[in-house]
């Protein structure tokens, strides 16, 4: 039996994990929506719960760092 190596670089699996992410988020959104709230709440809440800052929001500089300094 030969052995098939496959390599996937950490780049790849970081959009993977993105992309789901992204996914979900949107799948929250729309169910929040559908219940009633107004999608500027809904973006919110979920942003919130990701700890992501919703699309708009003030303070963009550090938008490339999405999580809170925990030190």
């Amino acid at each position: 039996m030969s052995k098939r190596v496959s390599t996937i670089s950490i780049d790849d699996i970081v959009a993977a994990i993105e992309t789901a992410r992204d996914k979900v988020m949107a799948d929250e959104v729309k169910s929040l929506v559908k219940l009633g709230l107004p999608k500027t709440v809904a973006y919110k809440m979920v942003a919130e719960r990701y700890r992501q800052k919703p699309e708009g929001e003030e303070g963009e500089a550090d938008a490339g760092t999405p999580w809170p300094d925990m030190s």
